[in-house]
């Protein structure tokens, strides 16, 4: 089973619960329709990867950069980013068929996963970035989302059980693109302007 890194421990979860189309630009940028109710889907737990890849099976994948959390008794506990690894040729197949997105975002080291620090109650504004080879690609924040992370985890709640150390991918901002291997992902994490988290991936 794979892990993650929770307040410095080793923890694992059962799946990855992601939210689509949550940033009008995003939506935007891929030509979809606003959806009339909030879009989930699922990640295994085989899917987490210490590892950012660039191929799979043949397929390029293209990086979206992603406002995370650790849920632990039903309740959001921990805070991180993710890289959501996307087959975006596949995905548009597959959607343009009316089939389920599995093959486009659930296949192995389909994520990645920066370290999750607990939550604390100055966490207010919270803001997000990428830099690709230190250029500033992606930004984010969480007062643009359609869905706030308590609406995301109240209506998974309506009909999934979240068990200890389940993560929520709350969804992409604009300026999403291919993974180009021996380039460097470097994302960092804002809380009212003061930067609490940064990671970095070398893709392979």
């Amino acid at each position: 089973m794979q892990t993650i890194k929770f307040a410095a421990q080793a923890v694992t979860p059962e799946k990855v619960v992601c939210v689509g189309r949550n940033y009008t630009a995003h939506i935007a940028e891929l030509n979809n329709e606003t959806p009339t109710e909030m879009v989930l889907f699922n990640k295994p737990n085989s899917a987490i990867s210490d590892t950012l890849y660039a191929v799979h099976n043949d397929d390029t994948l293209h990086y979206e950069t992603e406002l995370c959390f650790v849920v632990k008794n039903n309740q959001l506990a921990g805070i991180g980013l993710g890289l959501d690894l996307t087959k975006r040729a596949v995905q548009s197949r597959l959607k343009h068929r009316g089939l389920p997105w599995e093959r486009a975002k659930a296949f192995n080291a389909s994520v990645v996963f920066t370290p999750f620090i607990a939550i604390t109650h100055n966490m207010n504004t919270i803001t997000f970035e990428l830099r690709i080879n230190d250029v500033i690609t992606q930004r984010g924040d969480s007062q643009f989302m359609l869905h706030q992370p308590q609406q995301i985890l109240a209506e998974i709640n309506t009909f999934m059980q979240l068990h200890d150390h389940d993560v929520i991918m709350t969804g992409t901002p604009a300026g999403v693109g291919e993974v180009v291997k021996g380039n460097t992902y470097s994302v960092s994490l804002f809380a009212d302007n003061n930067c609490i988290l940064t990671h970095h991936w070398q893709a392979v």
